[in-house]
């Protein structure tokens, strides 16, 4: 009598994950000047969208990036700075920025303070504008 031996295959090693690069890449849209019909009009700023005719020639007023609000002439063949970091749109780095100066109160005026304004809960909800108090 013979026994087979069954010889397990030595385990494959782990292929390590390869990270993929971010993807950087622009989302860019064109700011248009197209002219329309009174009726056109109408829709449009009710709904906030109209159709065009097909073939319908659109002027293009400018040309930028959806995330980072960049012409295209001055970062095309780079990355877009929003998806590496969007400081430049909040106006750099909070920690270093100056604060912004409070205008000064006209002559004679007083500056009187206001009542506490609830702002959460369900005291807040019924002191809206439509619920006076």
């Amino acid at each position: 009598m013979v026994k087979a031996e069954a010889k397990a295959a030595p385990p494959e090693p782990l292929a390590e994950p390869t990270e993929t690069p971010p993807d950087l890449s622009h989302t860019w849209v064109v700011a248009a000047e197209i002219q329309v019909e009174s009726r056109i009009a109408s829709i449009a700023d009710f709904r906030g969208s109209f159709k065009t005719a097909a073939g319908q020639r659109v002027d293009a007023l400018e040309v930028y990036c959806k995330g980072c609000r960049r012409p295209y002439d001055e970062v095309k063949g780079q990355g877009c700075e929003e998806k590496i970091d969007n400081r430049h749109l909040i106006g750099g780095d909070q920690s270093t920025r100056k604060k912004r100066k409070l205008p000064p109160p006209p002559r004679g005026a007083e500056i009187v303070p206001g009542e506490k304004v609830q702002r959460r809960g369900i005291n807040a909800y019924m002191a809206g504008v439509s619920r006076p108090r």
